[in-house]
């Protein structure tokens, strides 16, 4: 149900709210960028929409002149009567006061209309929130989100390089991964200290490389970048010999960020059935 339902539930239509450090609130406010994000989303009217971390509104209003339903999850109560204010009038509008890590998106699922999802994720939560979402799996159709630059290059990065890790793999498991565009710190009020950048993340119908049990995955692939210098023999010494990761064609001496996501499901896999 919705935190609030009613405009006689709000007692300040003109309330002004201050960014809160605690909230890791940046309101976006430059109109071009607004519009180019609204663009690449591209809303269609019987989309199941929903929006995390909807702020003072500056999408919100947008996404509800191109669809009949938007779910908006907030955390902060003090934001609430400022949407309600603008877009409580909207039959298909709906709040709910809760935090993202733990609200339960899954409700919103229907069979014939996956969710799609869009937000200005706060820096530091964005990396649990998204772990938080690929659980849902096939009940979303794709996600857009607003991050941290380097967060998004480490989703989208390649074998070999330093921003390649356990989101890069992990993400890519589950999503194809499609950097759309930058966004400067002067988009923002305040202005965050750090580049932000547009995300594009679908869901994959099929997974090319199936792991057997993806928790294990997820575990193998934390503790092979735990410490990033260690070779594999080392940093995986709890989970296999060098003798084995040999016999899975995967070198004892290599570090972590040079094994792709293929070899990492291999090896999970082996594990997993020993």
């Amino acid at each position: 149900m919705p935190f609030y339902d009613s405009l006689a539930q709000i007692t300040d239509t003109h309330y002004m709210h201050k960014a809160r450090k605690r909230f890791g609130q940046n309101f976006l406010r430059d109109p071009g960028v607004i519009q180019r994000i609204v663009a690449a989303v591209a809303v269609k009217e019987n989309d199941n929409l929903v929006e995390i971390g909807p702020g003072q509104g500056a999408i919100t209003g947008l996404l509800l002149e191109r669809t009949k339903t938007l779910n908006v999850v907030e955390l902060d109560r003090d934001l609430i009567p400022i949407l309600l204010a603008q877009f409580a009038n909207h039959k298909g509008f709906a709040i709910h006061q809760a935090d993202a890590l733990k609200f339960d998106f899954s409700q919103f699922f229907e069979p014939e209309r996956p969710l799609r999802i869009v937000g200005n994720l706060p820096y530091n939560i964005s990396t649990p929130l998204i772990f938080h979402l690929l659980a849902l799996g096939n009940q979303v159709k794709d996600m857009h989100f607003m991050l941290q630059k380097e967060v998004v290059e480490r989703m989208a990065a390649a074998p070999g390089g330093k921003n390649y890790g356990r989101l890069s793999i992990m993400t890519q498991y589950h999503c194809q991964v499609l950097q759309l565009f930058n966004v400067p710190p002067e988009c923002f009020t305040p202005q965050p200290k750090v580049d932000s950048a547009i995300v594009r993340l679908v869901p994959r119908v099929e997974i090319k490389y199936q792991a057997n049990d993806v928790a294990i995955l997820d575990q193998l692939v934390t503790a092979a970048f735990g410490q990033r210098r260690k070779t594999l023999r080392n940093a995986l010494k709890q989970w296999c010999s060098a003798e084995e990761l040999e016999q899975q064609g995967i070198n004892p001496t290599a570090r972590a960020e040079t094994i792709d996501l293929e070899a990492f499901v291999r090896l999970a896999n082996y594990c997993q059935q020993r």
